[in-house]
């Protein structure tokens, strides 16, 4: 409310809206359903040969029946536990250092330079050192996974931590706050909602990196099913595979973003 000149009161519009999305989770649920509609009347209408690009319908048959003779969950189960152990490793060790070169001086001054060197290097490359080193098994496969998700995740948390507000900082240093209080309730809350945003891409890297080594080098795995389709020209299954892999690109997704609210709260 305010007063006007003419000295009674008027309503004043509110200015403070915007910049605070709200999902609508009917929109997103509305493009798929016209998105696949479009491809299957597509198919339907022969616009589409069932060769080169087959019908929604054809690829939900195939999902069923890849499921239904226990396929899929071999497949399934051989890359979750890749993408689970390589992604988790290179997190922990990406956090720590990553948090470590934000922190200290002399870490950061160690960590730029390598992480600059050997960041930009396809981690794809590595894999046949890694064969090399670690066999044809699974080692090579996480280790490879380990590598690409180790990288974001360092740079991720290095720039969320130097990125944490100087005055709040110093604010906690004003109240005789002990280092490693400052660090808990000031450094580390300040930088987790980049340090959580990192994860989104490390998680996609990690899904990349796990494909490629499996149609490398694996018998199981979502990678090698869709390499193994894509060779004998079963166009339905291997995008029974693809769309496995995007199935499962939603659930990372999904994931973090339980996390990001509960560890964000606070926001």
């Amino acid at each position: 409310m305010s007063i006007g000149d003419s000295g009674k009161e008027t309503s004043v519009r509110f200015r403070g809206g915007g910049f605070a999305p709200r999902p609508k989770r009917w929109a997103s649920w509305l493009a798929f359903a016209v998105i696949i509609s479009a491809w299957q009347i597509a198919s339907m209408s022969g616009a589409l040969p069932a060769l080169f690009l087959p019908s929604p319908y054809e690829i939900a048959l195939a999902l069923q029946a890849i499921a239904a003779d226990g396929t899929l969950a071999r497949h399934l189960g051989a890359s979750l536990g890749r993408i689970a152990w390589g992604w988790s490793l290179g997190t922990l060790a990406g956090l720590a250092v990553g948090i470590s070169m934000g922190i200290w001086s002399l870490a950061r001054s160690v960590g730029i330079p390598i992480v600059s060197a050997l960041f930009p290097i396809p981690k794809i490359a590595l894999l046949p050192l890694l064969i090399l080193w670690f066999g044809i098994g699974e080692p090579s496969k996480v280790a490879t996974i380990l590598l690409g998700v180790f990288f974001p995740t360092v740079i991720s948390a290095y720039s969320a931590v130097d990125n944490v507000p100087r005055n709040l900082i110093r604010m906690g240093q004003s109240f005789d706050m002990p280092y490693a209080q400052i660090v808990r309730k000031i450094v580390l809350p300040g930088a987790m909602p980049g340090i959580l945003a990192g994860f989104r891409i490390s998680s996609s890297i990690a899904l990349i990196l796990l494909v490629a080594a499996e149609m490398i080098g694996a018998e199981f795995g979502i990678g090698a099913f869709i390499l193994s389709a894509g060779n004998l020209m079963q166009t339905d299954q291997l995008l029974a595979g693809v769309v496995l892999l995007s199935m499962l690109g939603l659930l990372i997704s999904a994931l973090l973003a339980r996390l990001e609210r509960r560890v964000l709260k606070w926001r």
